[in-house]
């Protein structure tokens, strides 16, 4: 079991645009030829913040639309808010604040020993880190600089510093590249 984040990010470090938007991401390749098809199939729960959260509800499920759809994860989903946001019907999500810590403990129990998926964003994966809870970083680095954004992880981490697990070229927009988190000192 691991605590992983696995996302995408521009080559200068942005997960997305200063305003959330992602659409700098789907024109460099299709997910199916990353790693997330069996990443995915590992995952048995999942972090997200509000942002994310709210990305997915307007841009995925889309509620009270014509194209609306369902929550895209079987796994319970806990989401860390300071405001109350709307749930989604037949999903399990938890809306949750505070130390990363007990949430985690939660998040552990429930995946029944699979890994756990810290989604986004960054401050939030940066808090799992301080908290020493961070195993495994997966980027799929892309192939545009966007010069601003919400950036992939705003941590200093040098020492120790990220371990080099893999790297694999994903068509002509990604380099995918996994990294393990060695244990603080």
């Amino acid at each position: 079991m691991k605590t992983q984040y696995y996302t995408a990010s521009s080559l200068d470090g942005f997960i997305a645009t200063e305003d959330h938007s992602l659409e700098w991401l789907f024109p460099l390749g299709d997910i199916n030829d990353t790693g997330y098809p069996s990443f995915i199939q590992d995952v048995g729960a999942l972090a997200m913040g509000a942002s994310t959260y709210g990305w997915m509800l307007r841009h995925i499920v889309k509620p009270g639309t014509p194209q609306q759809a369902a929550w895209p994860y079987p796994q319970p989903t806990w989401v860390f808010s300071h405001r109350a946001l709307p749930g989604v019907p037949s999903a399990t999500i938890h809306f949750v604040q505070g130390d990363v810590k007990p949430v985690h403990a939660a998040m552990v129990s429930a995946a029944g020993g699979k890994n756990v998926w810290l989604v986004g964003g960054g401050e939030l994966v940066g808090q799992f880190h301080d908290a020493g809870l961070l195993d495994e970083i997966t980027v799929q680095v892309g192939s545009v600089t966007l010069g601003s954004g919400r950036p992939l992880l705003p941590r200093r981490i040098v020492s120790p510093p990220l371990q080099l697990k893999a790297a694999r070229f994903i068509g002509p927009g990604f380099a995918e590249l996994t990294y393990s988190v060695p244990a603080r000192r």
